[in-house]
């Protein structure tokens, strides 16, 4: 595992964005790359005045928005018996699917925006929602305004870690649930703010 790490560095290093959106689009396309080693090293490559903020954002969500259409397409066209049959081919683990099935099947389609701020879970919503043969649009939507917020932020910490980046690999689990923890207070406190009002 370190050496594939390593050679998804080496690539990031190579190619600038190019490689970012290709390693997102992967990785939303359910071949299991961590988005903390992609995006914590392109931000370290901005702490390094290598790449913008600006730009290695753009490049993440565009991969990120291409792997998610890529696998909610193949869930919508092949299903779930497709996945399950080939899927091991790709890497990809049927307790995985099961655990973002279960998002889905509690949550429905606001699931794909929660879902993209939790660890395993954002690799793999798309599918069930393909399932589901949800409508194109809120899919996007939803999937689009869930990414952009953790695309940032792990950026942001990868800039701020500077050549300590490596540290958000150890902690991107606990990351998610802080981060999930945060959003939740500040809508609350909007919510409440603007319904006083």
């Amino acid at each position: 595992m370190e050496q594939i790490s390593q050679t998804f560095l080496a690539f990031i290093d190579k190619f600038g964005y190019f490689a970012v959106a290709i390693l997102m689009a992967m990785e939303n396309a359910c071949i299991p790359i961590p988005s903390e080693l992609i995006l914590g090293f392109a931000g370290y490559l901005i702490f390094a005045e290598k790449m913008t903020f600006t730009g290695a954002l753009t490049a993440g969500m565009i991969g990120g928005m291409l792997g998610s259409i890529f696998a909610y397409a193949i869930g919508h066209t092949k299903g779930r018996a497709f996945v399950d049959k080939y899927g091991k081919y790709f890497f990809i683990k049927k307790s995985h699917v099961d655990m973002a099935q279960r998002w889905f099947d509690k949550y429905g389609i606001k699931a794909v925006f929660f879902s993209r701020m939790l660890p395993v879970v954002r690799t793999f919503i798309s599918l069930p929602a393909g399932f589901a043969h949800v409508n194109i649009k809120p899919f996007l939507f939803y999937t689009f305004i869930g990414s952009l917020p953790w695309t940032a932020l792990i950026l942001f910490a990868g800039m701020s870690l500077g050549e300590g980046w490596k540290y958000l690999l150890e902690v991107g689990h606990e990351a998610s649930i802080i981060f999930i923890i945060i959003c939740v207070i500040v809508a609350a406190v909007f919510y409440f703010k603007n319904s006083k009002n």
